[in-house]
């Protein structure tokens, strides 16, 4: 019952009017989460798990590992590769996950308790990623890299610390990987859920209000620490988002809110003052079996007959490769596709989350040549019409 009343509220917010945004040239920007986010650390953690049993290699999230510095690095010279009509290089919108188990201090504990390490604070007694952080500030420096806000950890804590002693098979399976260093593997755990939603709570699987808030405060504290400065730009684990996650971003200072793909729907203003955006389209050769990079140069022409920004999805497995190498495949495929999108654009511009705020505020963008202006245009669409070209 409760699930078809939230169909029909969906739908009928689906043909409400929403005033969106058009631009006048083809913009991409392109967002990426997980990073920081820990996995299996390495071989080692991967064949100590098979020995206990796991029957690894079954699903691609097997493979999720932790970027290297190589992998940073390899990303940054991709990037720094291809540039826009104004000479802007392109640039990717990391979403950091902000804090890692602390998995010494909660066996020490008796699992009876989560303790997180913060990314301030390096990351977990075992692991080990050197000049990670250093690939991080060289990619922001060089501005082809702009962190943001993913969470403190990717899932919901209330739902792994109902687990963490009992005898279940749950619980057997979580200290079985906290044992060899592994937060979780959500295929296999889809109950740990999402930071800000709880899929097994009784009546409202997102968390309570002020329980979002308390998670969000300390995410973005978490952030400055590593960041030297506040996010301004979020997208939930699983984006499972909901209005008390929004109020809670904008009491925070976030002014963009990344949603994920699905719906063809114009950049928008919420209540909040909020700007949301839409992923056009997932690249994700790592993850996606039937993954066609002709299927995505025709979303990228369908998105900008209809002067709509191009919002490219990838995760950050794409790029890892210590346990399998997603990162080769990736970064040819995205190679050819920033060329073809380059090529068939000209007046193309590269942005990120914060610069497309800054055009619809002043319809303006920085460039190597000077200002560049971009006219942003408001108009109500009906959010299920998008997907026709149609406005209301």
């Amino acid at each position: 019952m409760l699930s078809t009343m939230r169909r029909a509220l969906r739908h009928g917010r689906d043909l409400l009017p929403v005033e969106g945004f058009t631009f006048d040239r083809p913009l991409v920007v392109l967002q990426s989460d997980d990073w920081g986010r820990a996995g299996i650390s390495d071989r080692n953690a991967w064949n100590e798990l098979r020995s206990l049993g796991l029957n690894l290699g079954e699903h691609s999230y097997d493979f999720y590992s932790l970027e290297t510095a190589g992998d940073v690095a390899e990303l940054i010279s991709l990037l720094l590769r291809h540039s826009d009509s104004t000479g802007r290089c392109a640039r990717l919108g990391m979403n950091f996950i902000l804090a890692n188990v602390d998995f010494a201090k909660v066996k020490a504990g008796g699992f009876r308790q989560i303790f997180l390490c913060t990314l301030a604070n390096g990351l977990p007694e075992g692991w080990s990623r050197p000049g990670l952080f250093e690939a991080y500030r060289e990619g922001i420096q060089t501005s082809v890299l702009s962190p943001a806000l993913h969470g403190l950890t990717h899932f919901c804590r209330r739902a792994m610390e109902r687990h963490l002693s009992d005898s279940s098979s749950r619980g057997i399976l979580l200290r079985t990987l906290w044992d060899a260093g592994t937060p979780y593997i959500h295929e296999r755990m889809p109950w740990a859920g999402f930071e800000y939603w709880d899929p097994e709570r009784t009546r409202e699987s997102f968390l309570p209000p002020e329980t979002q808030q308390d998670l969000i405060a300390s995410a973005v504290k978490a952030f400055a620490e590593v960041f030297s400065r506040p996010p301004r730009s979020a997208c939930a684990p699983g984006y499972r988002a909901n209005w008390a996650t929004h109020k809670g971003w904008a009491a925070n200072g976030i002014r963009v809110a990344q949603n994920g793909p699905g719906r063809m729907i114009a950049p928008h203003f919420d209540a909040n003052g909020i700007l949301h955006l839409y992923r056009s389209l997932d690249f994700e050769p790592g993850i996606n079996d039937g993954f066609s990079l002709v299927d995505c140069l025709h979303s990228a022409r369908e998105y900008f007959a209809r002067s709509l920004p191009l919002i490219v999805s990838l995760h950050s497995i794409n790029f890892h490769s210590t346990l399998k190498n997603f990162r080769g495949p990736t970064i040819a495929l995205l190679d050819q596709f920033l060329s073809a999108v380059e090529a068939n654009n000209s007046n193309l511009l590269y942005l990120t989350d914060e610069d497309l705020y800054r055009v619809i505020e002043t319809g303006m963008l920085e460039s190597p040549h000077g200002t560049v202006r971009i006219r942003a245009r408001k108009q109500k669409f009906i959010s299920r019409a998008v997907a026709a070209g149609r406005t209301a």
